[in-house]
C-alpha cells in the first residue's frame, strides 16, 4: 500500500512556546500514513528559505518520500497559533508562500508518477482543485479536505471537487448533527463517493449513497493531559483511510458499512493518539 500527500507544506509556530513545528494538511497525512505502516510519499514546492530546508529535513526524518518536490525561489509558507487548554488557535498565516503561489501541475511525468500509489490525498490549501481531474484520471482513489471555511462548502466549490473525490472530509464540530448530515449528504450527492465529518468530541459520521454512520470520539479519560490539538483531524483521515483501504477499499468496490465502521474507530484512535503529540508530527526547534 502507498500513500500520497499531494498539496501544502507549512511551519506552524507557536508563539506562547516559541517553537517552530513542521506541518500542512497534505504533509501530515502522508507522515501519519507512514506512521501506520504503509509506504507514503510527499510531492509538492517548497520555498528555498530556511523554512524550506527545516520542512524538507523534518518531512525526510519521518521516513517519507520526496523524490519528486521542487523548490522554488520564494518564502515557505508560515502559520501563526497559541494553544489554550489544549485547543490550538490560528492567529494567522502568510498565505503559504511559494508552496500556494506556484503550485505543482501534473504533466506526464508526475502523473506516471501519481499512478504508482493507491491513495492520493490533497486539500483546500493546495490550490490543486485544477488537477483533481488528472489525479482521479491517474488511477489511485482521490481524497481531499474540504476544511470548514464556508467558502469551502458552496455549492460551486463542491462542485468543482466532489465529482473527483471518492472521499472528502469535512470539519464540522461547529455544526450540530442535522447540520452535518445536510452537508454530507449534499457532498455526495454532488459526486463524493464517500463524506467524512469530524466533530471533534461529539465523534464522526461517515455518508455514502447507501447509508450513514456515526461513531463517538475515544476518551481519555484524563489519563493524561492533552497536549494540543494540531493535526487531529488529518490523523483521523489518514487512520480512517488506511484501514479502508487495508480492507480492500477501491473506486469499483462498495463497502460494506461494518468495514466503515472499523476504520471509524481506527481513525478515531489515531486522533486520540495525536492528542499527545507536539506540533503536527513533533520535530519541533525554537524561533530563530
Amino acid at each position: 500500500m502507498r500513500v500520497l500527500g499531494f498539496g501544502d507544506n507549512i511551519v506552524d509556530r507557536f508563539v506562547d512556546r516559541g517553537i517552530d513545528y513542521p506541518g500542512g494538511n497534505s504533509v501530515n497525512v502522508a507522515v501519519y500514513a507512514r506512521r501506520l505502516g504503509v509506504e507514503a510519499a510527499y510531492l509538492g514546492v517548497f520555498g528555498d528559505d530556511d523554512l524550506g530546508r527545516f520542512l524538507r529535513e523534518s518531512i525526510a526524518a519521518q521516513n517519507v518520500a520526496m523524490d519528486h518536490c521542487v523548490v522554488r525561489a520564494g518564502e515557505s509558507g508560515l502559520s501563526t497559533l497559541r494553544v489554550d487548554d489544549g485547543e490550538r488557535v490560528f492567529l494567522g498565516w502568510n498565505g503559504g508562500g511559494v508552496t500556494v503561489r506556484e503550485p505543482l501541475l501534473l504533466d506526464a511525468e508526475l502523473s506516471a508518477y501519481v499512478s504508482s500509489f493507491d491513495l492520493v490525498h490533497s486539500s483546500v490549501y493546495s490550490r490543486s482543485e485544477s488537477e483533481l481531474p488528472r489525479l482521479a484520471a491517474s488511477g489511485p482513489l482521490v481524497m481531499f479536505d474540504l476544511s470548514s471555511e464556508d467558502e469551502y462548502r458552496a455549492s460551486s466549490y463542491l462542485d468543482r471537487v466532489c465529482p473527483y473525490a471518492d472521499l472528502v472530509l469535512l470539519s464540522c464540530s461547529h455544526l450540530d448533527e442535522a447540520a452535518t448530515h445536510a452537508l454530507l449528504a449534499e457532498a455526495v450527492n454532488r459526486g463524493a463517493g464517500m463524506a467524512l465529518a469530524t466533530r471533534g468530541v461529539d465523534g464522526a459520521i461517515a455518508r455514502t449513497d447507501r447509508y450513514s454512520v456515526t461513531a463517538p470520539a475515544r476518551d481519555s479519560g484524563g489519563v493524561k493531559p492533552l497536549v494540543d490539538t494540531m493535526g487531529c483531524g488529518d490523523a483521523f483521515l489518514a487512520g480512517f483511510a488506511v484501514s479502508l483501504v487495508r480492507e480492500g477499499w477501491s473506486a469499483d468496490t462498495p463497502l460494506q458499512r461494518k468495514v466503515v465502521e472499523r476504520a471509524l474507530r481506527d481513525g478515531a484512535d489515531a486522533a486520540y493518539e495525536q492528542c499527545f503529540v507536539e506540533g503536527a508530527f513533533g520535530h519541533g526547534r525554537p524561533v530563530g
